[in-house]
Protein backbone atom coordinates (compact mmCIF):
# COMPACT_ATOMS: atom_id res chain seq x y z
CA UNK A 1 0.00 0.00 0.00
CA UNK A 2 1.49 3.28 -1.10
CA UNK A 3 1.34 6.68 0.55
CA UNK A 4 -1.92 8.33 -0.55
CA UNK A 5 -0.15 11.66 -1.10
CA UNK A 6 2.55 10.27 -3.40
CA UNK A 7 2.74 8.95 -6.95
CA UNK A 8 -0.78 9.92 -8.07
CA UNK A 9 -2.81 7.68 -5.73
CA UNK A 10 -5.79 6.46 -7.78
CA UNK A 11 -9.27 5.45 -6.67
CA UNK A 12 -11.97 3.67 -8.65
CA UNK A 13 -15.58 3.93 -7.46
CA UNK A 14 -17.72 1.01 -8.64
CA UNK A 15 -21.43 1.85 -8.80
CA UNK A 16 -22.49 5.43 -9.54
CA UNK A 17 -25.94 5.68 -8.00
CA UNK A 18 -27.21 7.68 -5.02
CA UNK A 19 -24.23 6.51 -2.95
CA UNK A 20 -21.33 6.11 -5.35
CA UNK A 21 -21.65 9.29 -7.39
CA UNK A 22 -21.64 11.85 -4.53
CA UNK A 23 -18.74 9.96 -2.96
CA UNK A 24 -16.81 9.95 -6.24
CA UNK A 25 -17.35 13.70 -6.59
CA UNK A 26 -16.04 14.26 -3.06
CA UNK A 27 -13.00 12.01 -3.54
CA UNK A 28 -12.15 13.67 -6.86
CA UNK A 29 -11.50 16.94 -5.03
CA UNK A 30 -8.34 15.40 -3.57
CA UNK A 31 -7.53 12.28 -5.61
CA UNK A 32 -7.46 10.90 -9.14
CA UNK A 33 -10.81 9.13 -9.48
CA UNK A 34 -12.35 6.78 -12.03
CA UNK A 35 -16.09 6.15 -11.83
CA UNK A 36 -17.40 2.84 -13.18
CA UNK A 37 -20.99 1.78 -13.73
CA UNK A 38 -22.29 -1.24 -15.64
CA UNK A 39 -25.19 0.84 -17.00
CA UNK A 40 -23.79 2.30 -20.23
CA UNK A 41 -26.57 4.85 -20.49
CA UNK A 42 -25.79 6.03 -16.99
CA UNK A 43 -22.14 6.50 -17.94
CA UNK A 44 -23.09 8.47 -21.07
CA UNK A 45 -25.40 10.73 -19.05
CA UNK A 46 -22.71 11.43 -16.45
CA UNK A 47 -20.16 12.24 -19.15
CA UNK A 48 -22.58 14.81 -20.53
CA UNK A 49 -23.16 16.34 -17.08
CA UNK A 50 -26.54 14.79 -16.30
CA UNK A 51 -27.38 13.00 -13.04
CA UNK A 52 -30.83 11.46 -13.26
CA UNK A 53 -30.91 10.96 -9.45
CA UNK A 54 -30.66 14.70 -8.85
CA UNK A 55 -28.03 14.20 -6.13
CA UNK A 56 -25.25 15.98 -8.04
CA UNK A 57 -25.62 19.18 -10.06
CA UNK A 58 -24.57 19.49 -13.69
CA UNK A 59 -21.95 22.07 -12.68
CA UNK A 60 -20.41 19.63 -10.18
CA UNK A 61 -20.28 16.87 -12.79
CA UNK A 62 -18.79 19.03 -15.51
CA UNK A 63 -16.30 20.55 -13.09
CA UNK A 64 -15.13 17.25 -11.62
CA UNK A 65 -12.00 15.47 -12.78
CA UNK A 66 -13.64 12.04 -12.74
CA UNK A 67 -13.09 9.69 -15.65
CA UNK A 68 -16.38 7.84 -16.24
CA UNK A 69 -16.11 4.38 -17.77
CA UNK A 70 -18.47 1.53 -18.56
CA UNK A 71 -15.70 -1.08 -18.69
CA UNK A 72 -13.18 -1.52 -15.89
CA UNK A 73 -10.61 -2.71 -18.41
CA UNK A 74 -10.54 0.85 -19.76
CA UNK A 75 -9.77 2.34 -16.35
CA UNK A 76 -6.27 3.25 -15.26
CA UNK A 77 -4.78 0.90 -12.65
CA UNK A 78 -6.06 1.82 -9.19
CA UNK A 79 -4.71 1.63 -5.66
CA UNK A 80 -8.14 1.60 -4.00
CA UNK A 81 -11.48 0.26 -5.22
CA UNK A 82 -14.69 1.48 -3.57
CA UNK A 83 -17.72 -0.73 -4.23
CA UNK A 84 -21.09 0.98 -3.76
CA UNK A 85 -23.74 -1.15 -5.45
CA UNK A 86 -27.33 -1.96 -4.38
CA UNK A 87 -27.99 -4.78 -1.91
CA UNK A 88 -31.76 -5.39 -2.13
CA UNK A 89 -33.84 -8.38 -1.02
CA UNK A 90 -35.43 -11.06 -3.18
CA UNK A 91 -39.08 -12.08 -3.40
CA UNK A 92 -38.75 -14.09 -0.19
CA UNK A 93 -37.20 -11.17 1.73
CA UNK A 94 -33.76 -12.75 1.72
CA UNK A 95 -30.54 -10.81 0.98
CA UNK A 96 -29.88 -10.45 -2.74
CA UNK A 97 -26.13 -10.07 -3.10
CA UNK A 98 -26.01 -10.59 -6.86
CA UNK A 99 -24.93 -6.99 -7.65
CA UNK A 100 -22.30 -7.13 -4.90
CA UNK A 101 -20.98 -10.43 -6.22
CA UNK A 102 -20.94 -9.15 -9.80
CA UNK A 103 -19.00 -6.06 -8.75
CA UNK A 104 -16.55 -8.22 -6.81
CA UNK A 105 -15.94 -10.39 -9.90
CA UNK A 106 -15.28 -7.28 -12.01
CA UNK A 107 -12.92 -5.74 -9.47
CA UNK A 108 -11.16 -9.04 -8.84
CA UNK A 109 -10.19 -9.26 -12.51
CA UNK A 110 -8.47 -5.87 -12.18
CA UNK A 111 -6.72 -6.25 -8.82
CA UNK A 112 -3.00 -5.74 -8.43
CA UNK A 113 -0.76 -6.61 -5.46
CA UNK A 114 -1.11 -4.06 -2.68
CA UNK A 115 -4.62 -2.93 -3.69
CA UNK A 116 -7.36 -2.25 -1.13
CA UNK A 117 -11.04 -2.99 -1.81
CA UNK A 118 -13.49 -1.14 0.44
CA UNK A 119 -17.21 -1.92 0.40
CA UNK A 120 -19.88 0.69 1.11
CA UNK A 121 -22.95 -1.44 0.35
CA UNK A 122 -25.11 -2.40 3.32
CA UNK A 123 -24.66 -6.08 4.20
CA UNK A 124 -25.05 -8.38 7.18
CA UNK A 125 -22.07 -8.86 9.52
CA UNK A 126 -19.55 -11.18 7.90
CA UNK A 127 -20.60 -10.73 4.27
CA UNK A 128 -17.54 -8.73 3.17
CA UNK A 129 -15.08 -11.36 4.35
CA UNK A 130 -17.19 -14.47 3.79
CA UNK A 131 -18.86 -13.65 0.44
CA UNK A 132 -16.75 -11.00 -1.29
CA UNK A 133 -13.19 -11.99 -0.34
CA UNK A 134 -13.32 -15.47 -1.96
CA UNK A 135 -14.57 -13.94 -5.23
CA UNK A 136 -11.76 -11.37 -5.25
CA UNK A 137 -9.20 -14.10 -4.56
CA UNK A 138 -10.53 -16.40 -7.28
CA UNK A 139 -10.62 -13.69 -9.92
CA UNK A 140 -7.26 -12.10 -9.07
CA UNK A 141 -5.22 -15.13 -8.06
CA UNK A 142 -4.04 -13.03 -5.09
CA UNK A 143 -4.25 -13.89 -1.41
CA UNK A 144 -6.60 -11.75 0.68
CA UNK A 145 -4.93 -10.23 3.71
CA UNK A 146 -1.45 -10.62 2.26
CA UNK A 147 -1.43 -9.52 -1.38
CA UNK A 148 -4.57 -7.36 -1.29
CA UNK A 149 -6.70 -6.08 1.56
CA UNK A 150 -10.33 -5.47 2.49
CA UNK A 151 -12.08 -2.52 4.07
CA UNK A 152 -15.62 -1.53 4.92
CA UNK A 153 -17.09 1.97 5.21
CA UNK A 154 -20.89 1.89 5.26
CA UNK A 155 -22.76 4.51 3.27
CA UNK A 156 -24.91 6.95 5.21
CA UNK A 157 -26.47 8.82 2.31
CA UNK A 158 -30.00 10.15 2.73
CA UNK A 159 -31.35 10.67 -0.82
CA UNK A 160 -32.79 14.12 -1.41
CA UNK A 161 -31.31 15.49 1.84
CA UNK A 162 -29.30 18.63 1.10
CA UNK A 163 -28.32 19.10 4.74
CA UNK A 164 -26.80 15.71 5.61
CA UNK A 165 -24.64 15.28 2.52
CA UNK A 166 -21.75 12.81 2.31
CA UNK A 167 -19.19 15.34 3.55
CA UNK A 168 -21.28 16.36 6.57
CA UNK A 169 -21.86 12.93 8.14
CA UNK A 170 -19.22 11.12 10.20
CA UNK A 171 -17.79 8.20 8.20
CA UNK A 172 -17.31 4.84 9.86
CA UNK A 173 -14.24 3.00 8.55
CA UNK A 174 -12.76 -0.42 9.25
CA UNK A 175 -9.96 -2.36 7.62
CA UNK A 176 -8.72 -5.92 7.56
CA UNK A 177 -5.66 -4.70 9.46
CA UNK A 178 -4.93 -1.63 11.56
CA UNK A 179 -2.78 -0.28 8.74
CA UNK A 180 -5.72 -0.55 6.31
CA UNK A 181 -8.05 1.13 8.80
CA UNK A 182 -5.62 4.01 9.15
CA UNK A 183 -5.29 4.26 5.37
CA UNK A 184 -9.07 4.49 4.95
CA UNK A 185 -9.29 7.02 7.76
CA UNK A 186 -6.72 9.18 5.98
CA UNK A 187 -8.52 8.99 2.65
CA UNK A 188 -12.03 9.68 3.91
CA UNK A 189 -10.99 12.37 6.39
CA UNK A 190 -9.31 14.22 3.51
CA UNK A 191 -12.70 14.78 1.84
CA UNK A 192 -15.19 14.54 4.73
CA UNK A 193 -14.88 17.49 7.13
CA UNK A 194 -17.30 15.79 9.55
CA UNK A 195 -14.53 13.30 10.30
CA UNK A 196 -14.24 9.54 10.59
CA UNK A 197 -14.81 6.90 13.24
CA UNK A 198 -12.48 3.90 13.24
CA UNK A 199 -14.45 0.76 14.07
CA UNK A 200 -12.65 -2.15 15.68
CA UNK A 201 -13.09 -4.46 12.68
CA UNK A 202 -15.08 -5.00 9.48
CA UNK A 203 -17.86 -7.09 11.06
CA UNK A 204 -18.43 -4.40 13.69
CA UNK A 205 -18.77 -1.73 11.00
CA UNK A 206 -21.16 -3.95 9.03
CA UNK A 207 -23.28 -4.51 12.13
CA UNK A 208 -23.33 -0.81 13.03
CA UNK A 209 -24.72 0.08 9.63
CA UNK A 210 -27.41 -2.56 9.49
CA UNK A 211 -28.82 -1.65 12.93
CA UNK A 212 -29.04 2.06 12.05
CA UNK A 213 -31.87 1.44 9.62
CA UNK A 214 -33.37 -1.47 11.56
CA UNK A 215 -33.75 0.84 14.55
CA UNK A 216 -35.58 3.44 12.47
CA UNK A 217 -37.83 0.75 11.03
CA UNK A 218 -38.81 -0.49 14.49
CA UNK A 219 -39.50 3.02 15.78
CA UNK A 220 -41.70 3.85 12.80
CA UNK A 221 -43.52 0.52 13.20
CA UNK A 222 -44.31 1.44 16.81
CA UNK A 223 -45.81 4.77 15.75
CA UNK A 224 -47.74 3.09 12.94
CA UNK A 225 -49.20 0.60 15.40
CA UNK A 226 -50.22 3.21 17.96
CA UNK A 227 -51.78 5.32 15.20
CA UNK A 228 -54.08 2.40 14.44
CA UNK A 229 -54.91 2.11 18.14
CA UNK A 230 -55.59 5.85 18.43
CA UNK A 231 -57.97 5.72 15.48
CA UNK A 232 -60.03 3.06 17.28
CA UNK A 233 -60.03 5.27 20.37
CA UNK A 234 -61.13 8.32 18.42
CA UNK A 235 -57.85 10.15 19.06
CA UNK A 236 -55.90 12.30 16.61
CA UNK A 237 -52.39 10.87 16.24
CA UNK A 238 -50.80 14.24 15.39
CA UNK A 239 -52.23 15.76 18.56
CA UNK A 240 -51.00 12.88 20.70
CA UNK A 241 -47.50 13.08 19.21
CA UNK A 242 -47.39 16.86 19.63
CA UNK A 243 -48.10 16.44 23.35
CA UNK A 244 -45.62 13.58 23.81
CA UNK A 245 -42.95 15.48 21.90
CA UNK A 246 -42.73 18.07 24.69
CA UNK A 247 -40.66 15.60 26.75
CA UNK A 248 -36.93 15.96 26.01
CA UNK A 249 -36.26 12.26 25.39
CA UNK A 250 -39.33 11.36 23.34
CA UNK A 251 -38.22 10.02 19.96
CA UNK A 252 -39.87 12.05 17.21
CA UNK A 253 -41.08 9.56 14.62
CA UNK A 254 -44.20 9.88 12.44
CA UNK A 255 -46.54 7.25 11.00
CA UNK A 256 -46.42 6.44 7.31
CA UNK A 257 -45.49 4.08 4.50
CA UNK A 258 -41.94 2.72 4.83
CA UNK A 259 -40.22 1.95 1.54
CA UNK A 260 -36.98 2.58 -0.27
CA UNK A 261 -33.75 0.64 -0.55
CA UNK A 262 -32.63 0.99 3.09
CA UNK A 263 -35.17 1.07 5.92
CA UNK A 264 -37.51 -1.41 4.28
CA UNK A 265 -34.66 -3.76 3.36
CA UNK A 266 -31.84 -3.71 5.90
CA UNK A 267 -33.80 -5.29 8.80
CA UNK A 268 -34.11 -8.44 6.69
CA UNK A 269 -30.31 -8.56 6.41
CA UNK A 270 -30.03 -8.48 10.20
CA UNK A 271 -32.77 -11.08 10.54
CA UNK A 272 -31.00 -13.29 7.99
CA UNK A 273 -27.73 -13.40 9.91
CA UNK A 274 -29.59 -13.85 13.20
CA UNK A 275 -31.34 -16.94 11.87
CA UNK A 276 -27.99 -18.36 10.78
CA UNK A 277 -27.09 -18.44 14.48
CA UNK A 278 -30.43 -20.15 15.31
CA UNK A 279 -31.78 -16.97 16.91
CA UNK A 280 -35.36 -15.90 16.18
CA UNK A 281 -35.40 -12.07 15.78
CA UNK A 282 -38.90 -11.27 17.00
CA UNK A 283 -38.87 -7.46 17.32
CA UNK A 284 -37.05 -6.89 14.02
CA UNK A 285 -39.51 -8.98 12.01
CA UNK A 286 -42.53 -7.70 13.94
CA UNK A 287 -41.57 -4.19 12.87
CA UNK A 288 -41.29 -5.34 9.28
CA UNK A 289 -44.70 -7.02 9.39
CA UNK A 290 -46.35 -3.85 10.67
CA UNK A 291 -44.67 -1.55 8.17
CA UNK A 292 -45.11 -3.93 5.24
CA UNK A 293 -48.82 -4.09 6.08
CA UNK A 294 -49.46 -0.34 6.16
CA UNK A 295 -50.43 -0.06 2.48
CA UNK A 296 -53.10 -2.73 2.93
CA UNK A 297 -54.31 -1.04 6.13
CA UNK A 298 -54.71 2.36 4.43
CA UNK A 299 -56.44 0.77 1.44
CA UNK A 300 -58.89 -0.99 3.77
CA UNK A 301 -59.71 2.20 5.64
CA UNK A 302 -60.25 4.06 2.38
CA UNK A 303 -62.48 1.34 0.98
CA UNK A 304 -64.61 1.56 4.12
CA UNK A 305 -65.07 5.31 3.59
CA UNK A 306 -65.70 5.25 -0.18
CA UNK A 307 -68.53 4.24 -2.43
CA UNK A 308 -68.07 1.23 -4.68
CA UNK A 309 -65.93 1.81 -7.80
CA UNK A 310 -64.74 5.24 -6.72
CA UNK A 311 -62.26 7.28 -8.72
CA UNK A 312 -59.05 7.91 -6.77
CA UNK A 313 -56.11 10.21 -7.55
CA UNK A 314 -52.79 9.32 -5.92
CA UNK A 315 -50.26 12.15 -5.63
CA UNK A 316 -46.73 10.77 -5.55
CA UNK A 317 -45.28 7.34 -6.30
CA UNK A 318 -41.58 7.52 -5.39
CA UNK A 319 -40.43 6.09 -2.07
CA UNK A 320 -39.79 9.52 -0.49
CA UNK A 321 -40.25 13.21 -1.11
CA UNK A 322 -38.31 15.09 -3.76
CA UNK A 323 -36.39 12.07 -5.06
CA UNK A 324 -37.02 10.10 -8.25
CA UNK A 325 -36.13 6.71 -6.75
CA UNK A 326 -38.97 4.21 -7.15
CA UNK A 327 -37.31 1.17 -5.59
CA UNK A 328 -39.46 -0.63 -3.04
CA UNK A 329 -42.03 2.16 -2.98
CA UNK A 330 -44.90 1.22 -0.70
CA UNK A 331 -47.14 3.64 -2.61
CA UNK A 332 -47.12 1.09 -5.42
CA UNK A 333 -48.52 -1.49 -2.99
CA UNK A 334 -51.16 1.02 -1.92
CA UNK A 335 -52.20 1.68 -5.52
CA UNK A 336 -52.54 -2.05 -6.20
CA UNK A 337 -54.43 -2.68 -2.96
CA UNK A 338 -56.97 0.05 -3.75
CA UNK A 339 -57.41 -1.24 -7.30
CA UNK A 340 -57.99 -4.79 -6.06
CA UNK A 341 -60.90 -3.45 -3.98
CA UNK A 342 -62.56 -2.31 -7.21
CA UNK A 343 -61.64 1.37 -7.33
CA UNK A 344 -60.23 3.19 -10.35
CA UNK A 345 -56.82 4.67 -9.52
CA UNK A 346 -54.89 7.37 -11.37
CA UNK A 347 -51.39 8.53 -10.40
CA UNK A 348 -49.56 11.81 -10.78
CA UNK A 349 -45.92 12.30 -9.81
CA UNK A 350 -43.91 15.18 -11.34
CA UNK A 351 -40.64 13.80 -9.93
CA UNK A 352 -40.82 10.19 -11.15
CA UNK A 353 -39.85 9.07 -14.63
CA UNK A 354 -42.92 7.79 -16.54
CA UNK A 355 -40.71 5.32 -18.40
CA UNK A 356 -39.28 3.94 -15.15
CA UNK A 357 -42.75 3.65 -13.63
CA UNK A 358 -43.94 1.68 -16.63
CA UNK A 359 -40.85 -0.53 -16.79
CA UNK A 360 -40.71 -1.30 -13.05
CA UNK A 361 -44.38 -1.61 -12.17
CA UNK A 362 -46.44 -1.57 -15.38
CA UNK A 363 -48.22 1.58 -14.21
CA UNK A 364 -48.97 4.77 -16.14
CA UNK A 365 -48.52 8.29 -14.77
CA UNK A 366 -50.89 11.13 -15.57
CA UNK A 367 -49.13 14.01 -17.35
CA UNK A 368 -50.78 16.53 -14.98
CA UNK A 369 -53.28 16.78 -12.11
CA UNK A 370 -55.96 18.11 -14.42
CA UNK A 371 -59.08 15.99 -14.59
CA UNK A 372 -62.25 16.01 -16.69
CA UNK A 373 -64.29 15.59 -13.51
CA UNK A 374 -63.54 15.65 -9.76
CA UNK A 375 -62.34 12.53 -7.95
CA UNK A 376 -64.07 10.70 -5.12
CA UNK A 377 -60.78 10.68 -3.22
CA UNK A 378 -57.31 12.20 -3.40
CA UNK A 379 -54.35 10.62 -1.61
CA UNK A 380 -51.35 12.76 -0.71
CA UNK A 381 -48.90 9.85 -0.65
CA UNK A 382 -45.51 11.57 -1.08
CA UNK A 383 -44.66 15.02 0.25
CA UNK A 384 -43.03 16.42 -2.89
CA UNK A 385 -42.60 20.20 -2.69
CA UNK A 386 -45.04 20.80 -5.60
CA UNK A 387 -47.76 19.03 -3.61
CA UNK A 388 -47.10 21.03 -0.45
CA UNK A 389 -47.69 24.22 -2.42
CA UNK A 390 -51.09 23.20 -3.83
CA UNK A 391 -53.64 25.85 -2.93
CA UNK A 392 -56.71 24.65 -0.96
CA UNK A 393 -59.01 25.84 -3.74
CA UNK A 394 -57.17 23.58 -6.19
CA UNK A 395 -57.73 20.60 -3.93
CA UNK A 396 -61.39 21.58 -3.61
CA UNK A 397 -61.73 21.61 -7.38
CA UNK A 398 -60.19 18.15 -7.69
CA UNK A 399 -62.40 16.34 -5.16
CA UNK A 400 -66.16 15.86 -5.27
CA UNK A 401 -68.45 17.32 -2.62
CA UNK A 402 -68.26 15.08 0.48
CA UNK A 403 -65.22 13.50 -1.11
CA UNK A 404 -62.19 12.19 0.76
CA UNK A 405 -58.74 13.75 1.17
CA UNK A 406 -56.14 11.33 2.52
CA UNK A 407 -52.96 12.97 3.83
CA UNK A 408 -50.39 10.27 4.59
CA UNK A 409 -47.37 12.57 4.99
CA UNK A 410 -48.60 15.74 6.65
CA UNK A 411 -48.60 17.55 3.32
CA UNK A 412 -51.58 19.74 4.18
CA UNK A 413 -51.48 20.09 8.00
CA UNK A 414 -54.00 22.94 8.08
CA UNK A 415 -56.77 21.01 6.32
CA UNK A 416 -59.59 19.62 8.40
CA UNK A 417 -62.86 17.86 7.65
CA UNK A 418 -65.73 20.12 6.61
CA UNK A 419 -69.16 19.72 5.06
CA UNK A 420 -67.36 20.04 1.72
CA UNK A 421 -64.70 17.39 2.23
CA UNK A 422 -63.57 14.69 4.66
CA UNK A 423 -59.91 14.55 5.70
CA UNK A 424 -58.28 11.26 6.79
CA UNK A 425 -54.82 10.90 8.30
CA UNK A 426 -52.85 8.10 9.90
Amino acid sequence: MQNIWQNNFRITVVGLGYVGLPLAIALARKFSVTGFDADQQRVSELRSGEDRTGEVSSAELVGSRIEFVGDLKLAAPSDLFVIAVPTPIDGDCRPDLSALQSASHAVGRNLNPGNVVVYESTVYPGATEEVCAPILEAESGLLCGEEFFLGYSPERVNPGDREHTVDKVIKVVAGQTLKVTELLASIYSAVIPAGVYQATDIRTAEAAKVIENAQRDINIAFINEVSMIFRRLGLDTDSVLAAARTKWNFLDFRPGLVGGHCIGVDPYYLAHVAKKTNFDPEIILAGRRINDGMAAYVAGEMDRLLRASSRVLVLGLTFKENVSDLRNSQVVDLVKAIAIKGHHVEIFDPIASPDDVQALYGLTLKPSMEATEPYDAIIGAVAHDPFRSIAPKILDSLVKPEGLLVDLKGIWPDLSSTDRCRVWRL
